[in-house]
């Protein structure tokens, strides 16, 4: 037996006009579709919720250096327009 609750969320406008939007491209409820991206995010968590999740550290790089003072308007101007 199945047992579906109906509850209330919060989403952002922003997202929820791209649930509407993804479920009618899909051609699914915006239900369904909320649904299987709950069990996606619980699936993935595994049954170790103690522990957070480790990143892939962010990538770094060696920039040269600064050529410019930015609060020097003129000097930002100058090397902007390649002088």
């Amino acid at each position: 037996m199945v047992v579906c609750m109906k509850t209330t969320l919060n989403i952002d406008d922003t997202v929820m006009r791209r649930l509407r939007e993804e479920a009618a491209r899909r051609q699914t409820t915006m239900s369904a579709l909320v649904e299987a991206g709950l069990r996606l995010v619980l699936a993935d968590s595994g049954s170790d919720d103690s522990e957070p999740s480790l990143l892939a550290p962010l990538p770094s790089w060696q920039s040269g250096g600064h050529r410019v003072d930015i609060s020097n308007r003129e000097e930002l101007y100058g090397v902007m327009e390649g002088e």
